[in-house]
């Protein structure tokens, strides 16, 4: 079954001395958090976010989930999973690259097939899926103890 997920946001004023708010996301989670050119283009802002940051998360949640059912189907179900996105925006190109960096406590497995499990999760979580053909996606992955 398919889901739809919706947020709603406004803006106020022009690009660069604008600024808007997420006013309401479906889950309640993200209601009333600002968001800027500024925080999006120069330094990040403390108490801003933007879509890059917020593309972030949801493709390391997103790369989370992917890697643990890849590594489960394999017979290694994983202890934790800690995974970071850097997403890189360059203004007036756009979105340029997603990398991904993990690190597991999968016992039963190597380094080189939570390697290649990782580079699996990789190319098809659904936001890398997404973001593919249009942005550089990379990924890093070690075992630890």
């Amino acid at each position: 079954m398919a889901t739809e997920r919706r947020a709603e946001v406004t803006w106020r004023g022009d690009l660069i001395s604008g600024e808007g708010t997420i006013d309401r996301v479906g889950s309640g989670i993200l209601d009333g958090q600002p968001v800027s050119w500024a925080a999006r283009a120069e330094e990040q802002q403390a108490q801003r976010t933007s879509p890059e940051e917020l593309i972030a998360a949801a493709h390391a949640s997103c790369f989370c989930m992917a890697l643990s059912n890849v590594l489960a189907k394999e017979g290694n179900a994983p202890e934790q999973l800690s995974a970071s996105a850097t997403v890189t925006f360059v203004p007036g190109t756009g979105i340029t690259t997603s990398a991904l960096d993990v690190e597991g406590r999968v016992p039963g497995i190597d380094e080189d097939a939570f390697r290649a499990a990782a580079e699996n999760a990789r190319d098809n979580c659904p936001v890398s899926q997404a973001l593919a053909g249009n942005v550089e996606l990379s990924v890093t992955a070690r075992l630890v103890a």
